[in-house]
């Protein structure tokens, strides 16, 4: 019988807007590698599988759309036996997937329980087309991965240039201040020629095109190798420490001289280059002795393949979901895929297909179409799962995690965090990311009249300084010449006493306060991130200082904070923040010191509590875009009162689990802008509370985390990062587990899809960039 629904209203060919999940489900990891393929629905696009579990079923059973494209393809084997075609021109044809691949299709109508539907009928043929034709998910997020977005500034827009000339061929072949004959960069304003910076892969620099531009203040430069007809080019602009577009580039170079459809490409770009850097860094994937690493393959040893710069999300993942709190919370194997009619874009969903795929070990296996030599006794490393739904959900509508640009992975947790603090959590299902809180407690006493302060935050990590004790005294040119610091040295200098400079509320002394910072509980895991980066020429540099960290579990227990002493008597209350607000002296001059402006330096102060440059400084460079932040304080604060926000935008964050207090101050600090008011509430938590001699020693109800003692935390995981720059390099994950065959924990490396087990880690655990520790 012929089906009706071949001629339904609703099946229409995908649209150049919308997405074609026929790849992978968007439930689980099952693709169309796998034997009983994936069924893409035909109405609404999404991939299901059709083995076992059937998702594809579970798809038409809530939202009944009828029809799907059943799609299996194999690997074919290559035949080498002709000689290969004689190459007839300069050019490389990439091989594709029709190369490769053998793909069989059918179509299926879950209505009319019909396996074999004929797919010449009805409007079949156009929309399996256009299904087979659509550019697939992965390949959209695939494209924009060796991309940046780069948009035009006011310098690049309203760019005044000098009196026109022209200028020679045989003077644009060096530096006019050294010998350099590469990496030349042209001021658009003035026509001087000057060398770039010292770029990633050797290429040489003396920084002489940005001294012209420090001494003239010509904002724009374009690189000349990097010139193409069509247009495009690496133009940067100093003035906003970024890469630009000139949609004048033609008009601006013709001014010149320079004819734009002349030019011809000859050296590689900034993101070519930082693509070929980062692709090169690669950690040690053999033993002391020189052996291969074994590669090790079971439940919660699948591997994660990187799918262009995104190895800092796949070594958080695998630390994260090692972790009792993730897997009680997201892996439900037993349990049918939550409601949604769009997976693809469902946090939980997703979250759940992360979890099954690296832990229920269905996935973690040799990779079959490796084929080992015969003599060889070495086995293939797996295939991994490549996490393309999740990457771009997680990411979505943000700044740097939405591109596919090296980013911090320490960074990308807080903001995962975030993501799941945010989301909702079912009844019977505990929010993981409470394993991660605790409480600091912060005590200030006034240098003059001895009264004092508490105040205590609610985190879940802490980042704590790395002593730099250079081996060789007064050497700053080398980054990895520095002696060893212990673990215990950093939390020493963490919660070290420090002076901070601020005027008394009780006796009006200026001589400062001291700051001692301590724990008021701890968590059942806790995160720390070793800060070995510092600012070099505005450039994040890696320091590389080797930290001790014992294999045996460590006492936190002198770190937890101790009791008031009797006869210390408590500053009187001070009037809650008003419409003025004095910036810390020291920091704030440190700031303007460093070039950032008065307005942005009191702005990112009052932000971040006043007293910590460093913190500002963060602040400041992940603010920078925000349309206000070159407003006075004084008149921002002015201008938005807590008491008179936006009901709706108070009723949104309610709806996320922000109290309509805190709502309320953290979009009058945001001047209203309902995603920085998140970010706010996330660095100022609700339980930031002023302690009072009436509630100071009580038994702390509603903290997060535990005051027991001994506080015993044994290291489950950490991070590592390879690479002089945030901006460059690869992280690596190393996890304590459970191996089977073997006694007591052992340690296993996720480098990307690469899953293998390491016995000495010591190398590794001394440069770790995050560290996760877990109370015994």
């Amino acid at each position: 019988m012929a089906c009706p629904h071949v001629n339904c209203q609703e099946l229409k060919e995908p649209t150049t807007s919308q997405v074609v999940y026929r790849e992978d489900c968007t439930q689980c990891f099952d693709s169309i590698d796998e034997g009983d393929g994936l069924n893409v629905c035909l109405t609404c696009f999404n991939g299901g599988c059709a083995g076992e579990r059937n998702h594809a079923l579970l798809h038409f059973e809530r939202l009944g759309h009828p029809l799907a494209l059943n799609i299996k393809r194999s690997r074919k084997e290559v035949q080498r036996d002709e000689p290969p075609h004689k190459i007839s021109k300069l050019a490389i044809a990439a091989e594709t997937d029709e190369d490769r691949y053998l793909t069989k299709t059918h179509v299926i109508c879950y209505m009319c329980c019909q396996d074999g539907v004929d797919a010449s009928s009805g409007k079949l043929p156009a929309v399996i087309d256009g299904v087979m034709k659509a550019m697939t998910f992965s390949k959209r997020e695939e494209v924009k991965a060796w991309e940046q977005e780069f948009i035009p500034c006011e310098h690049t827009i309203g760019l005044v240039q000098r009196e026109p000339r022209q200028i020679e061929s045989k003077d644009l072949v060096q530096c006019s201040m050294c010998n350099l004959k590469e990496n030349l960069w042209l001021c658009l304003e003035c026509g001087n020629l000057g060398c770039g910076r010292s770029q990633f892969g050797g290429v040489g620099g003396n920084s002489h095109a940005l001294a012209h531009s420090d001494v003239e203040s010509h904002p724009v430069a374009v690189k000349l190798g990097s010139i193409t007809a069509d247009g495009s080019a690496d133009i940067y602009c100093y003035k906003c420490n970024e890469e630009r577009t000139d949609p004048n580039l033609a008009t601006h170079l013709a001014h010149w001289g320079i004819n734009l459809a002349g030019r011809e490409k000859t050296e590689k770009s900034l993101m070519e280059m930082q693509v070929e850097h980062n692709m090169k860094w690669e950690f040690s994937m053999t033993s002391g002795d020189g052996e291969e690493l074994a590669p090790v393959f079971g439940p919660g040893l699948t591997g994660l393949t990187n799918l262009g710069n995104s190895c800092y999300l796949s070594s958080i993942i695998q630390c994260l979901f090692d972790l009792p709190e993730f897997q009680r919370r997201y892996y439900h194997p037993n349990e049918e895929p939550p409601f949604s009619e769009k997976p693809a874009e469902d946090l939980e969903t997703q979250l759940r297909k992360v979890a099954d795929g690296i832990l229920s070990g269905r996935y973690s296996r040799p990779d079959s179409n490796v084929k080992a030599s015969p003599d060889s006794a070495e086995v293939p490393h797996q295939r991994g799962l490549a996490p393309a739904m999740f990457k771009h959900l997680v990411g979505r509508n943000h700044e740097e995690f939405s591109t596919m640009r090296q980013q911090d992975a320490f960074e990308f947790m807080l903001h995962l965090f975030k993501q799941i603090g945010l989301s909702k959590h079912a009844e019977g299902l505990d929010n993981p990311i409470a394993s991660f809180g605790f409480s600091m407690q912060q005590r200030l006493q006034c240098l003059q009249c001895r009264k004092v302060r508490y105040k205590v935050d609610q985190q879940d990590n802490i980042s704590i300084p790395v002593p730099a004790r250079r081996i060789s005294a007064g050497d700053t040119s080398s980054t990895n010449n520095f002696e060893s610091v212990s673990l215990l040295e950093c939390l020493d200098a963490f919660t070290a006493d420090e002076v901070v400079e601020l005027s008394c509320p009780s006796c009006g002394g200026t001589d400062g306060f001291t700051k001692h910072s301590s724990f008021n509980t701890l968590p059942q895991n806790l995160v720390i991130n070793a800060r070995r980066f510092e600012l070099i020429n505005w450039v994040p540099t890696k320091l590389d200082i080797p930290v001790e960290v014992d294999e045996e579990p460590i006492d936190l227990s002198p770190y937890i904070s101790s009791d008031p002493e009797k006869d210390e008597e408590l500053l009187p209350d001070i009037e809650a923040p008003g419409r003025s607000f004095k910036p810390n002296e020291t920091a704030i001059q440190q700031l303007l010191a460093m070039g950032f402006p008065q307005p942005r330096s009191e702005r990112a102060l009052y932000m971040t509590g006043n007293s910590d440059p460093e913190a500002a400084m963060n602040w400041l460079f992940a603010h920078m875009e925000d349309p206000d932040v070159d407003e006075p304080l004084d008149k921002v604060l002015a201008n938005s009162p807590g008491d008179q926000q936006d009901p709706e935008k108070v009723a949104q964050l309610a709806e996320m689990g922000i109290g309509e207090g805190h709502a309320r101050r953290a979009l009058a600090a945001t001047s209203g802008d309902v995603n920085r008011a998140i970010d706010w509430v996330f660095t100022h938590p609700e339980d930031s509370i002023e302690i009072r001699s009436d509630t100071h020693g009580t038994d702390g109800a509603g903290m997060l985390g535990f005051d027991a003692t001994p506080a015993r935390y044994q290291l489950q995981s950490i991070v590592c990062h390879k690479g002089s720059s945030v901006h460059a390099g690869h992280y690596v994950a190393v996890v304590r587990k459970a191996l089977p065959g073997r006694s007591g924990s052992s340690w296993v490396m996720f480098n990307d899809e690469k899953v293998v087990q390491v016995d000495n880690i010591q190398g590794m655990k001394k440069f770790a960039y995050v560290y996760i520790f877990t109370r015994v």
